[in-house]
């Protein structure tokens, strides 16, 4: 027989194990719309059992851990996937910025806040003063609005140059700064790693440690895609690219951006200066964004700007104006961030060089040929017009925007399906927990009967010896 305060220990170990049940289960309740905590769950076992005449006897429960309910598999494939999610999320980001501020431009907005229109209506009224000079060459009147036509779309490119060149600065810029958050998540990263092997050391549990640094882990993956392997005593080492930057509670090394040469930011490791092949995360689809349909569509608008300087100043050139002049160029500049107009025109429209001949004012051939180029298929342009090359351009980024849209998308229903089944296993449910509050609290309420009537069958004994 256990005896009358071993039997006491017992009921005491219950109180102890069901008060601490109340404790994880209003820890879980707490944490019910933390999307960052995992379920936690009391871990219990009989005592240790004591020999009597009657064989075995049981002394009571015990508390063994308090067990963290996570899948590892499930955590590690929501890592992969806000890598995904936040490569394509930086594209679609970027994209949306660069459709904004350029739409009017490129007449990729259906409407126009200002009424003013983008290079593809400026392409057309420069062809279409062309062909007006071509109807009444002695017209001051229709020079003076070919030479406005003209500034109009040298202002265009040279605006839509600029915004690119900002766009493109802002997205280095976020490159910088993706760097210098990833790198802060890698500190916090080495320090909970040493805080959880401390608590592990001991024979405890880490689980509100572990919630945190695999939210950072999250986090992290979103910046730049990471490998990761957990270790023994609850640490996780950290790769990126290939390159490990955590061991255990060590710091390896940190990012840093690098510029290879062309003012295109790029991504290394600090004290290594190994540069980093990504292939996820946020710094990288910024990255692919810049590197990709925005360094086509600038690359895109030089050359029909150039296209346009050569093919109108080498027809041009050769005419006359009215004053027999000739020789002089339409245009400036070798693309579209310096293309200009003759500034001689801008205040002689008379000096347009519109006829063919010397001294015929009213010869129109010169303009007539210019008109007609706006509807020739140029090798330069990939055997296209300049209205349909710059259409061509506008598609290629308009399928790149579209692209990343549905890509987002994808990867929103992913993330959702991982949410909803890493829920299924590490989420709070109120309904469960409360009803476990009431089993803890029944099975206290027992515990502390069996202390009393411990004591009063001691309060019976010691009354037998007076």
């Amino acid at each position: 027989m256990l005896g009358l305060f071993n039997t006491l220990q017992l009921g005491a170990r219950a109180l102890q194990a069901n008060q601490l049940g109340v404790e994880v289960t209003g820890q879980n309740l707490a944490n019910s719309s933390n999307a960052a905590y995992s379920r936690q769950r009391l871990v219990l076992s009989t005592s240790l059992t004591t020999p009597t005449a009657f064989g075995l006897q049981g002394t009571g429960v015990q508390v063994t851990s308090i067990e963290q309910v996570r899948d590892t598999m499930l955590d590690g494939e929501m890592r992969d996937e806000s890598s995904v999610s936040g490569y394509w999320s930086s594209q679609q980001n970027s994209l949306q910025n660069a459709q904004t501020q350029l739409g009017e431009f490129l007449n990729i907005n259906s409407t126009s806040t200002s009424g003013s229109s983008g290079l593809s209506d400026q392409i057309n009224n420069l062809f279409n003063a062309f062909q007006s000079v071509a109807t009444n060459p002695t017209s001051i009147p229709q020079r003076g609005s070919l030479v406005n036509q003209a500034q109009t779309l040298a202002s265009g490119f040279n605006n839509a140059s600029q915004q690119l060149s900002t766009l493109n600065g802002n997205l280095n810029t976020s490159v910088s700064n993706n760097v210098t958050a990833a790198n802060q998540l890698l500190s916090q990263i080495a320090s909970l790693n040493s805080q959880i092997a401390k608590a592990t050391a001991t024979g405890g549990s880490a689980n509100d440690l572990n919630d945190t640094r695999e939210q950072d882990l999250e986090n992290l993956a979103g910046i730049v895609n990471i490998q990761t392997t957990t270790n023994a005593n609850g640490t996780v080492d950290v790769s990126i690219g290939g390159t490990q930057m955590i061991s255990g509670i060590k710091t390896l090394d940190t990012l840093k951006t690098y510029d290879p040469g062309n003012g295109q930011l790029l991504v290394g490791t600090a004290n290594g200066g190994t540069p980093l092949t990504l292939t996820g995360g946020a710094i990288q689809g910024t990255i692919d964004t810049r590197d990709g349909a925005l360094k086509t569509l600038r690359d895109g608008l030089d050359t029909l700007a150039s296209s346009l300087i050569t093919q109108v100043n080498g027809i041009y050139s050769g005419g006359y104006d009215l004053n027999g002049g000739t020789g002089q160029p339409l245009f400036t500049g070798t693309d579209a961030g310096t293309i200009g107009v003759n500034s001689a025109l801008q205040t002689d429209p008379s000096l347009v060089q519109a006829a063919g001949v010397s001294g015929a004012t009213g010869d129109n051939s010169v303009a007539l040929a210019l008109a007609q180029l706006g509807q020739k298929s140029l090798a330069g342009l990939g055997n296209q017009t300049f209205s349909s090359a710059f259409a061509s351009q506008v598609g290629t980024f308009g399928f790149a925007l579209s692209n990343a849209n549905a890509q987002v998308d994808n990867s929103t229903s992913v993330t959702g399906m991982l949410q909803n089944q890493r829920d299924s296993v590490s989420g709070v449910s109120i309904e469960e927990e409360v009803a476990n509050l009431i089993t803890y609290q029944q099975a206290y309420t027992a515990s502390s009967k069996i202390i009393t009537t411990v004591d009063q069958m001691l309060q019976t004994v010691l009354s037998l010896k007076t």
